[in-house]
C-alpha cells in the first residue's frame, strides 16, 4: 500500500487530544484505519447486540472494519478510514467521549516497537536500527515499515503491535521509517520454556492391553500433534480456551500411556506462544488438562 501519511499529519502532543476527530480524519485520509480510544487508553466496548461477539464480527478478525453494527465495535477490528462511518452519529458519540486516537498499525502497512521505559530504549538504540520515533508517556513507539504478527511482552517493556492490534496516535515523530528489520521479527519467536514440560515416558499410569502401546506409532502419534499444532495456529478468538481444550485432547489420547516426550510438549507449548500465551499461561493450562483427566 502506500505509505500513510501517519508520520506526517496529525498533531503532537502527549496525553488527550482536545479534538480527536480531525486528527481521526486526516489519518483515515492517508490511508490509516482509526478508531477511538474511551478512558483508560481502551477501545469502546460491544453494544449489547455485539457483547461476546454474538454477532459474528469480521469475518475470522483478519481485516480492519465493523460488523453490520453501527457502533464502535470489536475493537482494532472495528479501524476504518471511511469517513463516513467515522463521522456518522454512533462514531461521533464515541469521539466526544474519546480521550485519544488509535490506529491499526498491521492495516497501514506497519509495526509498532513499544517501548514503555528508558532501560528499553536503551536496548532498542543498541538492537535495532534507527527509524520513525514517536515519544510517549513512558517511553518510546519505534515505527517500522512491514507487519507481522502482535506479541506483548517480547521482553521486558517491549510490546509488538502491528496485525490484530491498536496503538495510540501521538503525533508525527522524527526520524525516516525503517523497512522492519529481521531482529523485531525475530522477537516473535518465543523460546521454549526452560522447565519440564512433561513427564518422562512411562511415568503416567499405563493403557490397558499388553503389548507396546498403539500411540507409540510414529505416524498416529505426529498425526496428532500436527493437528494440536494446526488447531493452535488456526485459532482467531478465545486463544486461551483454545489452548487449553488443545492440551485437554492430547492427553486424553495419549497422556496415559506415556509416550508423551518433552518435544512433543514443546511444540504444543510454542505453536501456543506464537499466537500470544505466556509460558505461564501453557503451564498452567497443561497443568489445569492433566488434573481434569486425574493425571
Amino acid at each position: 500500500m502506500t505509505q500513510p501519511t501517519l508520520i506526517r499529519r496529525g498533531r503532537d502532543g502527549m496525553g488527550p487530544l482536545p479534538d480527536p476527530l480531525p486528527t481521526a480524519l486526516a489519518l483515515a485520509a492517508s490511508g490509516v484505519p482509526v478508531l477511538p480510544l474511551r478512558r483508560g487508553k481502551v477501545p469502546f466496548g460491544n453494544c449489547p447486540t455485539c457483547a461476546g461477539n454474538t454477532c459474528g464480527g469480521r469475518p475470522n478478525m483478519k481485516t480492519p472494519g465493523p460488523c453490520d453494527c453501527p457502533g464502535v465495535c470489536h475493537a482494532w477490528a472495528a479501524a476504518t478510514t471511511d469517513p463516513a462511518v467515522i463521522g456518522s452519529p454512533p462514531w461521533a458519540a464515541a469521539w466526544r467521549r474519546a480521550v485519544c486516537v488509535a490506529y491499526h498499525p498491521g492495516a497501514a502497512g506497519l509495526t509498532v516497537v513499544d517501548l514503555d521505559d528508558a532501560e528499553a530504549i536503551a536496548w532498542a538504540h543498541t538492537v535495532l536500527p534507527a527509524t520513525r520515533t514517536v515519544a510517549t508517556t513512558r517511553g518510546e513507539h519505534w515505527i517500522y515499515r512491514g507487519v507481522m504478527t502482535s506479541h506483548n511482552a517480547v521482553r521486558p517493556g517491549v510490546d509488538v503491535k502491528s496485525s490484530m492490534s491498536y496503538a495510540r496516535y501521538l503525533g508525527p515523530g522524527t526520524g525516516h521509517l525503517a523497512d522492519l528489520p529481521d531482529a523485531v521479527r525475530a522477537l516473535a519467536v518465543r523460546q521454549p520454556s526452560p522447565v519440564r514440560l512433561a513427564p518422562p515416558a512411562g511415568t503416567l499410569p499405563a493403557g490397558s492391553g499388553a503389548g507396546e502401546c498403539p500411540h507409540r506409532t510414529p505416524a498416529y502419534l505426529e498425526r496428532g500433534i500436527a493437528m494440536a499444532e494446526q488447531r493452535i495456529s488456526e485459532a482467531h478468538s478465545a486463544i486461551h480456551a483454545t489452548v487449553y481444550r488443545t492440551f485437554l485432547a492430547v492427553l486424553s489420547t495419549h497422556g496415559r500411556c506415556g509416550c508423551l516426550t518433552d518435544t512433543h510438549v514443546t511444540r504444543l507449548f510454542t505453536a501456543a506462544q506464537t499466537k500470544g500465551e505466556t509460558v505461564r499461561h501453557c503451564t498452567d493450562a497443561w497443568t489445569n488438562a492433566r488434573t481434569t483427566l486425574g493425571l
